[in-house]
């Protein structure tokens, strides 16, 4: 049988690379498959042109509603429940939208979790924990979602992305990452200078300061140790120039290419798509790893050599990983990898 042939083989006597290439690693979980860019919108008129502009451009990209910083004190639960409601509505065409909710110092973060979860927890896409000084902040938080779940009957697990923007938090950030709740890691630039009682020139908050000050860039290297070692997303903190998107498409370009992060924050619309662009993959690697994993499937996943290299599980779930990224920063892959892969 020929090599085109065998392609022709049906759909279902193929594995899918996510059901094997996991097995038998009692240590390693498959990696989350996260869109390259997270915007924040804190109000209801900001979240609804992200929804519009999510739904043009695809699922490149997911949507964080911000309590935090965009709820109006003394409106805490009214904010909470329009983003409840943005969640559950018809704009959310893709289920990718989150929360930030407050951090565990405020006394609404209780209330915040209590109105979103239960009126949106069938739906929500992550809960973001903002401020967190410990690994005993993320379990409190935790054990609430949890709580409030099994009260409302859901059992779907809410996955939680972590800011680290404390020094303690960042002492703790590999235990952090271990917890199987935790999906991601994210990097709190601001506040995270802010806790350093002015030891930290503001020039650190911006680029080129950010990549080059020793503190900053250790915590950078830090946070994405660990979450990369505990097979969780780095998340790259924001680029505060919102009117040239060039400096932000370069920053997530560092971000990816010299600290080794797979995401990165959007604060305003034009930011979108270079971050997106700067954090796909190479598209020669895109199309070897296709071939690769085309390939492997083809021999049910046993070593196989293409182009004189010998590859084998290791390798595949490097190119499945990367051939993931590939689609979910929305690159086109060749059809026949379209087809078996992420075919809905």
């Amino acid at each position: 049988m020929n090599f085109l042939a065998k392609r022709q083989r049906p759909m279902s006597t193929r594995l899918h690379p996510a059901e094997v290439l996991y097995q038998g690693l009692d240590n390693t979980r498959p990696f989350p498959t996260l869109n390259a860019c997270e915007h924040y919108a804190g109000s209801e008129k900001l979240i609804g042109k992200a929804l519009a502009l999510q739904a043009k451009l695809g699922p490149i990209f997911d949507i964080t509603c911000d309590c935090e910083d965009g709820a109006p004190a003394g409106r805490e639960r009214e904010h909470a429940e329009m983003v409840a409601a943005r969640i559950m509505s018809d704009a959310n065409r893709f289920g990718r939208v989150g929360a930030r909710i407050h951090d565990i110092t405020h006394p609404h973060w209780r209330d915040d979790l209590d109105i979103i979860i239960g009126k949106a927890g069938e739906r929500i896409a992550y809960i973001v924990l903002p401020k967190v000084r410990d690994i005993d902040d993320v379990l409190a938080q935790h054990a609430i979602v949890t709580a409030v779940q099994r009260k409302r009957g859901y059992d779907r697990p809410i996955p939680l992305h972590v800011l680290i923007e404390t020094p303690g938090a960042l002492r703790e950030a590999w235990q952090i990452a271990a917890l199987p709740a935790v999906e991601s890691l994210d990097f709190g630039l601001m506040d995270f200078v802010s806790a350093h009682h002015g030891a930290i020139p503001a020039s650190a908050m911006r680029s080129p300061g950010q990549f080059q000050h020793p503190l900053i860039a250790r915590a950078k290297c830090e946070i994405a140790a660990a979450a990369l070692g505990s097979g969780i997303v780095p998340t790259h903190n924001v680029s505060v120039e919102i009117r040239d998107p060039a400096v932000a498409r370069e920053d997530a370009r560092r971000a990816r290419e010299e600290f080794g992060y797979l995401r990165m924050w959007s604060i305003h619309p034009s930011q979108i798509q270079p971050i997106v662009d700067a954090m796909r993959p190479n598209f020669a690697e895109v199309t070897e790893a296709a071939e690769i994993l085309l390939t492997a499937q083809d021999a049910d996943w046993g070593p196989i050599q293409l182009a004189g290299k010998l590859h084998d599980r290791a390798s595949f779930r490097y190119y499945w990983e990367l051939l993931s990224r590939a689609n979910a920063t929305g690159m086109a892959l060749p059809d026949i990898a379209q087809q078996r892969f992420f075919a809905q």
